[in-house]
């Protein structure tokens, strides 16, 4: 891998960056509704619509507001929270931890699901345990995220009392505990595309001349499946776990919600029913950043893997 292609990688990031922020900043000013609304109530008068609003800079054109927003972000300035009057960087540093933890841990669940259970039906294809790891992963992929979440939570939680209903540890090992649950909540649906990806793409390298090649030269099976079959097998699976990094922290919106975690993915739901436009912006550009930053991984993962990706 070149030093060229990184490069090459992180600069495209940047357009894409301003971009969203760009789209961000005009589309949460198109939602129903405003700040003032928000704060004030049915019952306020025009006299206060028009001091809150000035307080705000929300008296200024669109163009004009967006400027001082472009002024303040280059000054690292994300703004403070228009409802709970602290500052959007503290907030997104305060509960950004809790998210990462919550995805990364999601994300580990669906590999350690997905990886063995692909390369038992690729080897085992059309048998009854190929059938039934298919039939298993498709029922969780169809069922929505929100409603995973809550049969997880009523059976494992509120009956057999296995794991916390919701909230979030003070240690690693708490933090594990108690987020268990809705990091396999957002595991199961990813396991599911990662699972039948990775199955369809062994099964198609199981048959290619080069694994032939190598099982005439007398290499063990082991070695044969693990150099040459699951790593060419893992290059389309790889580029396919980065592009639902996106889905993962969609998800996590949800399931934050249904277990009454403190993470980002509340905070922008509650920030969207209050009209929060500082707090939308910034924790849309921190999740945009961040899989910005997923992606460029993925496609160095992808050139480790394939070292003809990385010449490109």
């Amino acid at each position: 891998m070149s030093l060229n292609y990184i490069v090459v990688r992180l600069l495209q990031i940047l357009p894409t960056f301003f971009l969203i922020m760009a789209v961000i900043f005009f589309l949460v000013r198109l939602l129903p509704g405003d700040p003032t609304s928000a704060i004030l109530g049915i019952h306020a008068t025009d006299e206060d619509v028009t001091r809150i609003n000035a307080s705000l800079g929300l008296d200024k054109p669109i163009p004009v507001q967006f400027g001082y927003f472009l002024r303040n972000f280059f000054q690292g300035n994300l703004g403070d929270s228009i409802v709970l009057k602290v500052p959007v960087s503290r907030l997104i540093v305060e509960r950004m931890p809790v998210t990462l933890f919550l995805t990364a841990f999601s994300a580990i669940l669906a590999v350690l699901l997905a990886v063995p259970l692909a390369v038992w039906a690729a080897l085992r294809r059309d048998s009854a345990v190929d059938t039934t790891i298919r039939t298993g992963f498709q029922i969780g992929l169809s069922m929505p995220v929100f409603y995973i979440g809550i049969v997880l939570l009523t059976v494992f939680a509120a009956k057999l009392h296995w794991f916390p209903v919701g909230g979030f540890g003070t240690t690693f090992g708490q933090d594990l505990y108690h987020l268990f649950l809705p990091a396999l909540t957002l595991a199961l649906s990813l396991s599911a595309v990662l699972m039948r990806n990775l199955r369809n793409s062994m099964i198609e390298v199981l048959t290619a001349d080069y694994v032939d090649f190598a099982r005439a030269k007398g290499l063990r099976n082991r070695l044969v499946l693990f150099r040459h079959v699951l790593r060419n097998a893992l290059i389309p699976t790889a580029a396919l776990f980065g592009l639902n990094v996106g889905t993962l922290l969609q998800g996590a919106v949800i399931t934050e919600t249904v277990f009454a975690i403190l993470g980002v993915g509340r905070l922008i739901k509650e920030s969207i029913f209050g009209r929060d436009y500082p707090v939308i912006q910034g924790v849309t550009l921190a999740l945009a950043l961040l899989v910005s930053l997923v992606f460029l991984v993925t496609d160095m993962v992808q050139a480790g893997l394939d070292p003809r990706i990385g010449r490109q």
